[in-house]
């Protein structure tokens, strides 16, 4: 019998099609829909064998309507676009290589010799070569573990990067691939879900702001706390693998909208200070003293001009899991832009 020849086609229909009433989805609290923004609500994983990750964890987001997901740059590091988790039993597998043989190819039913060889190979696989009868004198010892893309991942060559067909694995043990459902992918699952406030910073003053005089700029210490979300899923026979990820705010980067500006300080990097804020409030009696994080604007807007002052926080991340395991994760961040407006003053001699 000819051997599997494209396995990418082959998982990609097992993994859009799935088998009816077995999913992989979030389930979650207002709470959770909130730190998690919601997407995890409105998009279901395909898995099976009534597998569900769930999402816990709360944000202080100025509402639903506020703020966003964090952004890695540099391209180190993002979510994982698609796992191996536990999927189906066999007899659930058997059903589907049974009545869905075209869901099995991602190919449309007239292409021919190919796809016949493509599912004549398949059953091969589980019929008679690696597994004899699709495993099912041994269905109380194991589940068949298949591929599930991240609902989430918007380049579909990642999403449906994981191309194995669907493998054996037994009770009470876990794959060793590191592509297999494990505390350090539901971490970066949680990572993915988290949701911070937007980064809007108070000003003084508040309005318009003034040539050669200094704008204090400082975060409310109360909105900017650290953020957590867990990810859990239960593989069965009673064990549950779970990580829990969290965002600490950390230091807040100015970007004035304009090179007739003086940043303070000169980096434009504000750290956190040992009150847990950044920057200092304004008080009465230092409008002409530098402030700790802020700006002072050398040059007017004229005609109705502005400047683009963008605000971007940055978070540091990290993640602790069953099994005693964790790891720091890669700093996130999040801006925010506002309109400034800049006068002089007027002076008569």
């Amino acid at each position: 019998m000819q051997r599997l020849i494209t396995r990418s086609t082959v998982i990609a229909g097992l993994c859009a099609v799935g088998l009816a009433g077995s999913t992989l989805s979030a389930q979650a609290d207002d709470k959770t829909l909130e730190a998690a923004g919601g997407q995890f609500a409105r998009k279901e994983i395909t898995a099976g064998a009534s597998q569900e990750i769930r999402f816990s964890g709360g944000a202080k987001a100025n509402g639903p309507r506020g703020g966003g997901n964090l952004r890695v740059g540099g391209g180190d590091w993002s979510p994982p676009p698609c796992w191996y988790a536990p999927t189906y039993t066999p007899k659930q597998l058997k059903k589907k290589v049974a009545d869905s043989p075209y869901s099995l190819t991602g190919r449309a039913p007239d292409n021919g010799r190919k796809k016949q060889e493509i599912d004549e190979s398949i059953r091969d696989r589980y019929t008679s070569g690696e597994y004899k009868d699709f495993n099912l004198k041994k269905q109380d010892e194991g589940t068949f573990w298949a591929a599930v893309p991240n609902p989430n991942e918007k380049d579909a060559a990642k999403r449906e990067s994981c191309t194995d067909l669907p493998f054996w694995v037994k009770k009470g043990e876990r794959p060793t691939r590191p592509d297999a459902i494990s505390p350090k992918i539901l971490a970066g699952l949680a990572y993915e879900a988290i949701r911070v406030p937007d980064t809007r910073v108070e000003l003084n003053p508040k309005q318009r702001q003034t040539v050669n005089l200094p704008t204090w700029a400082w975060l409310d210490k109360g909105t900017f706390t650290p953020l957590s979300v867990t990810a859990s899923v239960d593989l069965g026979a009673g064990e549950e693998i779970s990580a829990t990820t969290t965002a600490k705010p950390d230091t807040l980067r100015l970007q004035p909208g304009t090179d007739d500006a003086t940043l303070h300080p000169a980096s434009g990097e504000c750290p956190r200070n040992s009150k847990g804020g950044i920057g200092t409030p304004y008080t009465k009696g230092n409008a002409k003293n530098t402030p700790p994080c802020g700006v002072t604007y050398q040059r007017a807007t004229h005609d109705n001009g502005t400047y683009p002052l963008k605000a971007t926080l940055s978070w540091k991340a990290s993640w602790h899991g069953t099994d005693d395991t964790g790891a720091t994760l890669p700093d996130g961040e999040f801006g925010t832009q506002r309109n400034i407006t800049v006068h002089e003053v007027q002076s008569i001699n």
